[in-house]
């Protein structure tokens, strides 16, 4: 498994494309995408309040992109400390359990984001429309003169007149989200302290980076339905952990109790079951298998995926161990009602683990989503077998 380096980000963009020789050439070249239509920029402007200048401006970023994608990289996905190798090791303090914040020492994050560039930036896409992925925009413009829409809006031009294009690309246009390692490192250390882990999804491979940081955690078993992740994570562990026992499975978390082998093995077999659920809607993963794709309404999608995968979860833990799974309740209040995951995903898990009552741990993130409601307010639901 290889890390990106930055000169071979840089290089993804690297194009001879005539459009990009002259200002001139531009201002006859170049396209604005809205609403899925290209239309050429100079009948884009008509009657918007968009100068020359701002034209002029935007053109001088393009040209300069390297400086941007120098920085995008050395800030959102370096892995390299000041001697130029590879740091992986987590040396920031555990978190306390009641104050899990996904933002603090987001550096860790770096790792996740540059071994799956490609899945996070621009393959997930987001389930809100006409919300375009942050690579496919930068392909779009530094590849082939295509200008989303977004950026020639007075407050993109207001961001771009102050030098923060850079911004405009962060703020409108859709990343995945990514949890902090150091997030299970530090719950690893708290609350779900174990020797054996099992995580039904792989989260980009950040469960397995976090929990395999923890110098008690012995061994990781985790499944995912993104080959390209499973081959990744299983890669990961096999070089920087060899020293700790890690199976990756491909398959759909909800069909791993039709294995025989696999019930045989880990029944009553982990100390600690942890992981992210997909986000309904919110965020469309690429590949098949999809929990999202696969159950085309939202009852079938908790019954089919969401109770059988807290079914396998309360099978493979020991008496005593711990599940814990952190969600969102951005369901109802970002979709005006029709569908409360928060409380429906808490009510179904309650009754598999027959549990009276629930621990629930607050986040402290900033919002991880471009939503309409600004508060994800996640949370950490803690269930004891």
């Amino acid at each position: 498994m290889k890390f990106i380096t930055e000169k071979q980000f840089v290089g993804l963009f690297e194009n001879d494309n005539p459009t990009y020789k002259s200002f001139s050439r531009f201002l006859k070249g170049a396209q604005v995408k809205s609403a899925k239509q290209l239309v050429p920029l100079m009948e884009y402007i008509q009657g918007k309040d968009i100068t020359t200048t701002d034209l002029k401006l935007l053109y001088e970023n393009l040209v300069q992109k390297n400086e941007y994608l120098g920085r995008f990289y050395k800030v959102s996905m370096n892995v390299l400390n000041e001697d130029k190798k590879i740091e992986l090791k987590i040396d920031d303090e555990p978190m306390k359990s009641n104050a899990i914040n996904n933002d603090h020492a987001v550096h860790y994050k770096n790792v996740i984001r540059n071994m799956h560039y490609m899945d996070i930036l621009k393959k997930t896409k987001s389930g809100i429309e006409n919300n375009p992925t942050f690579l496919q925009v930068l392909s779009d413009l530094y590849l082939h003169a295509i200008i989303d829409y977004k950026i020639l809006t007075p407050s993109a031009i207001h961001y771009m007149r102050e030098g923060r294009l850079g911004s405009v690309f962060s703020f409108f246009y859709f990343r995945a989200s990514i949890m902090n390692p150091l997030v299970p490192y530090s719950l690893g250390h708290g609350i779900l302290r174990g020797e054996r882990v099992f995580t039904p999804t792989l989260g980009w491979s950040s469960y397995c980076y976090g929990f395999l940081e923890c110098p008690h955690v012995l061994e990781y078993v985790g499944t995912d339905v993104i080959p390209g992740v499973c081959k990744k994570t299983l890669e990961f562990a096999e070089k920087y952990y060899p020293e700790k026992k890690t199976t990756i499975f491909c398959e759909p978390s909800e069909n791993l109790m039709l294995d025989a082998r696999f019930r045989r093995k880990y029944g009553d077999y982990f100390d600690v079951v942890f992981f992210s659920p997909p986000y309904y809607r919110l965020e469309m993963y690429a590949g098949e298998n999809q929990s999202t794709e696969k159950y085309k309404t939202y009852s079938a999608w908790l019954e089919n995926y969401w109770r059988k995968t807290v079914e396998l979860c309360y099978y493979v833990l020991k008496p005593g161990g711990k599940m814990a799974y952190i969600l969102s309740g951005y369901g109802s209040e970002n979709t005006k009602g029709e569908y409360d995951l928060l409380g429906d995903m808490n009510k179904i898990a309650k009754a598999v683990f027959e549990a009276k009552r629930l621990q629930v741990l607050p986040m402290y993130n900033k919002n991880v989503h471009v939503t309409t409601h600004r508060e994800t307010a996640e949370k950490i639901v803690v269930f004891v077998k």
